[in-house]
């Protein structure tokens, strides 16, 4: 606070500057306190990092953390796994632009909720959901969450044992249906990855009604280990292709929109999931960092990376499972990104796979 000219000395000696002192002794004690941003990136690519952004009310809880994505208002979904157990208890939270909760809902996705995407569809908007352990389903629904439809295991694929589609039990296998994520195609059908069951890419039509599908388990080119995350890759210069997250094979795979294989790209962990903004891919990697590329699949820069962390976590699987506290993370510093998508702005939201949950913005600086 600074003393305005027009006060004189005298009326300083006289008292009023005892009480000037008083009330700047505050505000210099905070100033002395505040902390600098927090900034990860280079480049073009510099970002201030927001950890446990989200503002959630103290009625609900955090259950696991798995999915984000953002509408053209520029509202941000959340979808975390729940307990099942929970029934009451929504899976989907909203906030706006600044981590305020704004609504929540998706009871039905408890224990099993998984991928969320917003797609436009002429003049309106709908959230696209799946469930994988006991739900083993996927659904359009609004952003309010009003059902459009819901669907389980495509028969017609003749991959799954009867009663998948109407009474599935709770197991894996490659038998099973454990859908993951979707990918939204120019023709107004889309993929959606079997991530956790057959190992397949189905494809459906804009009906939701399905097509075809294409891959199989193993190592190979066009095979997958956990085909987990799934994106439409129409960055400028090239011809629009679906890319794959091979999660367990630690690479990107791109297939034509008919599934034949492209290209394959390794150096990743695990790599999650895949969004696409304005000419750069960015690959969440569970294990644990974000990695961004250019059209050239060229890496631009990787954020929160800690190769601490990551060590620690292949000696002990069970680490994350022991730091559920938070207590020894380090700011800047990822765990397990699961999901990342971009805003409009360029700005990135992160979505960690901790069972406190943990919702990252990166507001973009550069």
């Amino acid at each position: 606070m600074k003393t305005s000219p027009a006060l004189s000395r005298r009326r300083f000696v006289s008292g009023v500057a005892t009480t000037a002192a008083a009330l700047c002794a505050p505000r210099v004690l905070t100033a002395q306190k505040s902390t600098p941003p927090l900034i990860i990136g280079t480049g073009a690519h510099r970002y201030e990092v927001l950890h446990h952004w989200a503002q959630l009310p103290a009625k609900y809880s955090w259950q696991t953390t798995h999915n984000v994505a953002v509408d053209r208002e520029g509202l941000l979904y959340v979808i975390h796994e729940g307990r099942e157990n929970l029934t009451d208890h929504p899976s989907i939270f909203v906030f706006d632009a600044k981590g305020k909760f704004v609504r929540a809902f998706g009871q039905q996705f408890q224990g099993g909720g998984h991928g969320l995407e917003v797609r436009t569809e002429g003049r309106e908007e709908f959230l696209y959901v799946t469930g994988y352990q006991q739900l083993k389903n996927f659904a359009k629904l609004t952003l309010t969450g009003e059902r459009v439809w819901e669907k389980r295991a495509p028969m017609g694929s003749q991959l799954y044992p009867a009663n998948e589609d109407t009474r599935p039990a709770k197991r894996w296998g490659r038998d099973a249906f454990m859908p993951t994520n979707f990918a939204f195609l120019p023709d107004g059908g889309f993929f959606l990855a079997d991530g956790y069951g057959s190992y397949r890419i189905h494809r459906y039509d804009k009906h939701g009604q399905w097509l075809a599908m294409f891959g199989t388990p193993g190592k190979g080119a066009g095979e997958f280990n956990l085909p987990h995350g799934i994106a439409l890759d129409d960055r400028p210069g090239r011809a629009p292709s679906v890319v794959v997250a091979d999660r367990a094979n630690g690479r990107l795979q791109w297939f034509t929109l008919a599934g034949k294989h492209l290209q394959t790209l390794d150096g990743f962990i695990l790599p999650a999931n895949i969004d696409v903004h304005q000419g750069v891919l960015l690959v969440p990697d569970l294990s644990a960092r974000i990695t961004l590329l250019d059209s050239n699949n060229q890496i631009i820069t990787q954020l929160g990376e800690d190769p601490a962390w990551r060590e620690q976590v292949t000696r002990d699987k069970n680490a994350l499972r022991k730091d559920e506290s938070g207590a020894s993370w380090v700011s800047g510093k990822f765990l397990h990104p699961h999901d990342a998508c971009f805003d409009a702005a360029g700005n990135i939201f992160v979505a960690e796979w901790v069972h406190t949950g943990r919702i990252t913005k990166l507001r973009k600086v550069s």
